[in-house]
C-alpha cells in the first residue's frame, strides 16, 4: 500500500435517498479500506429521506470527521454527485452506490492505476451482483451473466484492459474540472454519459477485475424492470446529446423489441419469422440451465432475461419518442429510482 504521505487525498461521494437498510454497510466497507484513514473523506449527499437514512447516518459516525453528510434538494442522482465533488478537494474522486460495497483493495489499485498512467482519466474494478433474497439471487446471476447484459465488462469481469466505461469509478478531480461533472438533466446513466466524455476527451478508463465492488440487485421483476427502463429510456437523451451511439449493444435490446412487437403482423412470412424467436429461447434455456441450480432458479431465469432485454428495449422506444421525435428536454416522469 505504501507510506500515508506518499498517498493522494480521495474524497468518495455517495448520493442516496432512502437507503437506511444499507447506507451503514456502504460506508463502512470505505472506511475499512487499505487506503490511508487520514486521506480519506466520504461525501454522503442524501436526498431529503424521509425514513431514517440520515438519522442513522448521524448516529453512527457523529464523531468520524472523515464521513460528511450534506443535503440534496433536488434529490436527484446528478444533483448529489455534483454536490459531492464541489465539496470536495481531492485529487481524485469517487463515486459509489448507496446499494453497494467495496473491496478493501478497490480504491488503492484504482488511484495506482491513475497515479502510474496519466493517460487514464478513470479506473475502477468489476461489479459483482448480489442478493437480499432468493429471487434476487437469480437476478444477480442474470445480471452477471453476457447473455443478460452484453458486453459489459465491468459486470462480466473477464479481463483487465481497457473498457468504455465502468460502474464505480475513481476519477482524476483535474479532469472533471476540465470536461464538466455530470450531466444534473439526467436520472439515469449519468456515469456512461461522463464516460463517453471522458473517452471523447483522449483519456482512457481501466478496468481492474482483481478487485470488485458488491451491487445488491433489485429484488422484484417490477423493480428490475423499472430499472432496465429507465436504462434504456436515459440512454436515448445521451446519444442525441452527444449525436452518436455511445456503444452499439445498446440497439440490441431495442430492435429485440420491435420484432417480438412485428410477430403477429408478420406471421405471413411463414415459420421463417419465427426463427429468430426460437433461438432466443433456446439460448435462453441453455444459459439458464448453466446458471440455475435448480429447477425453480431455471424458471425464473427464463423469465429474468426477457425482463431485462424488453424493459430495456421499452425504455429505449418511449425515449426515442420524447427526445428524438418530440423533442423534449427532460421529464420528471422517469425519475424515481436512486443508484
Amino acid at each position: 500500500m505504501g507510506d500515508s504521505t506518499s498517498k493522494p487525498h480521495v474524497t468518495v461521494v455517495i448520493p442516496c435517498r432512502n437507503e437506511r437498510d444499507f447506507i451503514i454497510p456502504c460506508i463502512q466497507t470505505v472506511l475499512q479500506s487499505d487506503y490511508p484513514a487520514d486521506k480519506l473523506h466520504i461525501a454522503v449527499v442524501d436526498g431529503m429521506s424521509t425514513d431514517g437514512t440520515r438519522e442513522t447516518i448521524n448516529q453512527h459516525f457523529a464523531h468520524d470527521n472523515r464521513v460528511q453528510l450534506m443535503h440534496n434538494e433536488k434529490k436527484t442522482t446528478p444533483y448529489a454527485l455534483n454536490i459531492g465533488i464541489r465539496s470536495s478537494n481531492s485529487k481524485y474522486v469517487m463515486i459509489l452506490g448507496a446499494h453497494s460495497e467495496v473491496d478493501s483493495d478497490y480504491i488503492n489499485r484504482a488511484v495506482d492505476h491513475l497515479e502510474n498512467s496519466p493517460n487514464i482519466g478513470c479506473a475502477g474494478g468489476r461489479l459483482k451482483s448480489i442478493s437480499s433474497n432468493r429471487k434476487s439471487e437469480v437476478i444477480a446471476k442474470a445480471m452477471s451473466s453476457a447473455f443478460g447484459v452484453g458486453s459489459s465488462h465491468f459486470r462480466t469481469g473477464l479481463v483487465s484492459g481497457y473498457v468504455d466505461t465502468v460502474a464505480f469509478g475513481v476519477y482524476r478531480r483535474t479532469l472533471l474540472d476540465e470536461i464538466g461533472y455530470f450531466d444534473e438533466d439526467l436520472a439515469r446513466n449519468q456515469d456512461d454519459e461522463m464516460s463517453y466524455r471522458i473517452l471523447k476527451s483522449g483519456y482512457k478508463i481501466y478496468l481492474d477485475t482483481h478487485t470488485a465492488a458488491t451491487y445488491y440487485v433489485r429484488n422484484s421483476f417490477q423493480k428490475l424492470a423499472a430499472q432496465q427502463f429507465q436504462y434504456g429510456y436515459w440512454k436515448v437523451y445521451v446519444n442525441r446529446k452527444h449525436q452518436a451511439i455511445t456503444t452499439l449493444r445498446q440497439l440490441i435490446p431495442l430492435f429485440f423489441l420491435l420484432y417480438i412487437i412485428s410477430l403477429p403482423f408478420c406471421l405471413w412470412v411463414g415459420i421463417i419469422w419465427l426463427v429468430p424467436l426460437i433461438l432466443y429461447l433456446i439460448v435462453s434455456l441453455l444459459v439458464s440451465l448453466k446458471l440455475g441450480a435448480e429447477v425453480g432458479e431455471v424458471f425464473t431465469l427464463l423469465c429474468v432475461f426477457p425482463t431485462i432485454h424488453l424493459s430495456y428495449g421499452y425504455g429505449y422506444l418511449l425515449g426515442i419518442v420524447d427526445f428524438l421525435l418530440l423533442r423534449k428536454k427532460q421529464t420528471r416522469k422517469h425519475e424515481r429510482l436512486t443508484r
